[in-house]
C-alpha cells in the first residue's frame, strides 16, 4: 500500500532523541503500549477505536478509522492476535501515527475479565490472570502451564509418562480408523469443571441436538419425520478441524484477558504426539498435528457446538430460503422439505458446501445420502419416512436376541463378549422404548423373563 502520509519520507534519516528516546524508540513504545491496551479489551471495533484514542490522544478521524479496521482484520471473529505480532505490525503500519510531541504513557491498567455484549450476563468465574485461573483449579502456576502444554512438548514425546492422554484406535464401520484421545485422570477433572462451570452455561444453536441437555437423537430426527426429501451431509474430522485459534477466541470473547484464554484454550486442545499421528489417514495427520479438540474429552462437544454456531446459523438462513429444515447432531448435518426443496438439490447442495467450507469444516462426500420417500430414510438411526420409527430390521433382531436368551441362556447369545451384557441390552431396549414405546413394551416384557 503506498505510503500517502509521508511519514515514513519524513522519518527516513537517524533518528533524532526526543529526551531519553529516539523516534524508532518512541514509535516501539508507543506499539507495544497500545497492543497492551487493545488485547485487555474486548477485540471488537468500537473498543479497538476507543483504545487508540486513549493511548495515542487525538488521532484523525479517517487515520483511525483505517488502523481500526486493518488491526481488527488481524484477529479471527473475537480473536486477537499475539502480542507481539500486534505490536510488530502497528511499528510497520503507515496509519499508526504516535504523537511526536510527547512520549505514550505507559498501559498500567490490570488485565479484566471483559466480556462482549452477547455474554456479558452469562454466570461463569470471573478471571483477570493465570494466577485466578490457577487458584480456581488448585494448582501450582507450574503445573498449570504443563497440563496446558504451553511449551508444545507433547507433541515430541513418545513417553506415555510425559503425555496428558491415552491413544486408542477403534474401526469404524466403513473399515476406515477414529483416534480416540482420552485425557488421563487430572486433566479430565479440570475439563470435566470447565464443562460444568463455563461451557454449560452458554447458550448453543436450537438447531444443534447432540451433546445438549433435553435434545438427543430423537429431537433431531423428529424435525424431519413425513417430508418428501430428506438429505444428509456429514462433516469430516470435525473435532480435529476445530484448532486453537478459534477456541482461545471462544474464551476471549467470553471475557478472559488473553493469557487466561491461552491456558483455557490449551486445556482443552492436544497435539497429537507423532509416534501415534503416523497410523491416521495421511489427510488426518496435518490436523492432528497442531493443537485440536480431541475426540475423547469431556470439553470437546461443548466446544464444537458453540464453534459451530455461525455455521448452523447460516445453514438455517440457507435452509428457510429453500422451503426445507435444518438439523444438525454432532458432524451429522440433516435437511427435508416438500417436492420444491427436492427441485433446488443439487443446487442447494453446492451452496451447503461453500458455506460449510467458508466456516472452516469439510464435507465427507462419501456419506452424503438423498432419501425419499419411496425409500426408506434415517437421520441418527431413526426412520422418519411417516413418522419416528426403530427400524424393522434393528427390532427384529434385538427381540431374536431376547427370545434366545429366554430360551436358551444370555451367556451364550453374547457372541461380541460385551462386558456388560446385561445393561448393553437395557439400553438398546430403552433406546427402542424412546422412539415406540409399544415395540419397546414387548422387548422389556421378554428381558424380564432373562435368567441371569
Amino acid at each position: 500500500m503506498p505510503d500517502r502520509s509521508g511519514w515514513k519520507d519524513r522519518h527516513a534519516q537517524p533518528a533524532r532523541p526526543i529526551g531519553f528516546f529516539t523516534h524508532v524508540q518512541t514509535r516501539e513504545w508507543a506499539a507495544n503500549n497500545l497492543a497492551a491496551k487493545l488485547l485487555a479489551e474486548p477485540w471488537t471495533l468500537p473498543a479497538i477505536a476507543a483504545g487508540i484514542t486513549a493511548v495515542l490522544g487525538r488521532v484523525n478521524p479517517r487515520t483511525r478509522a483505517a488502523l481500526c479496521v486493518r488491526v481488527f482484520a488481524l484477529g479471527e471473529e473475537f480473536f486477537p492476535p499475539a502480542p507481539k505480532a500486534l505490536a510488530d505490525y502497528l511499528i510497520g503500519s503507515e496509519f499508526f501515527r504516535p504523537p511526536r510531541d510527547r512520549r505514550v504513557a505507559a498501559v498500567l491498567a490490570p488485565p479484566r475479565f471483559a466480556p462482549i455484549q452477547r455474554f456479558a450476563n452469562l454466570a461463569i468465574p470471573a478471571f483477570a490472570t493465570t494466577t485466578d485461573l490457577a487458584n480456581w483449579l488448585g494448582l501450582e502456576i507450574e503445573k498449570l502451564e504443563w497440563l496446558a502444554d504451553e511449551r508444545r512438548t507433547h507433541a515430541r514425546t513418545a513417553a506415555p509418562k510425559l503425555q496428558n492422554y491415552f491413544y486408542a484406535f477403534v474401526q469404524k464401520q466403513d473399515g476406515s480408523k477414529r483416534l480416540l484421545e482420552a485425557p488421563k485422570p487430572r486433566l479430565k477433572i479440570i475439563q470435566r469443571r470447565m464443562l460444568h462451570e463455563i461451557l454449560d452455561k452458554i447458550p448453543v444453536h436450537p438447531r444443534a441436538h447432540g451433546f445438549v441437555a433435553g435434545r438427543s437423537c430423537l429431537t433431531n430426527a423428529q424435525i424431519h419425520a413425513s417430508e418428501e426429501m430428506v438429505v444428509t451431509f456429514d462433516l469430516a474430522q470435525f473435532f480435529p478441524s476445530i484448532c486453537l485459534p478459534r477456541i482461545h477466541g471462544l474464551f476471549r470473547a467470553l471475557g478472559y484477558p488473553w493469557a487466561v484464554a491461552r491456558h483455557l484454550a490449551g486445556l482443552c486442545t492436544t497435539i497429537t504426539p507423532i509416534s501415534v499421528s503416523r497410523s491416521l489417514p495421511a489427510p488426518a495427520q496435518p490436523l492432528h498435528g497442531v493443537p485440536h479438540l480431541p475426540q475423547g474429552a469431556p470439553t470437546s462437544p461443548a466446544l464444537a457446538n458453540l464453534l459451530a454456531f455461525t455455521l448452523d446459523q447460516r445453514l438455517v438462513g440457507l435452509a428457510r430460503a429453500a422451503s426445507a429444515h435444518y438439523t444438525r447432531y454432532a458432524d451429522d448435518l440433516a435437511f427435508s422439505g416438500d417436492k420444491d426443496f427436492a427441485g433446488k438439490l443439487n443446487t442447494f447442495s453446492r451452496s451447503v458446501r461453500k458455506i460449510v467450507e467458508e466456516e472452516g469444516f469439510l464435507l465427507n462426500a462419501s456419506k452424503t445420502r438423498i432419501m425419499r420417500q419411496n425409500t426408506r430414510q434415517r437421520i441418527t438411526g431413526v426412520v422418519v419416512n411417516t413418522h419416528c420409527n426403530i427400524g424393522r430390521a434393528e427390532f427384529d433382531s434385538l427381540k431374536a436376541i431376547l427370545y434366545n436368551c429366554v430360551r436358551y441362556s444370555a451367556r451364550d447369545q453374547n457372541r461380541a463378549g460385551v462386558a456388560d451384557f446385561r445393561g448393553h441390552l437395557l439400553g438398546r431396549i430403552v433406546w427402542v422404548e424412546q422412539i415406540n414405546p409399544q415395540r419397546g413394551t414387548k422387548l422389556r416384557e421378554l428381558f424380564e423373563k432373562i435368567k441371569w
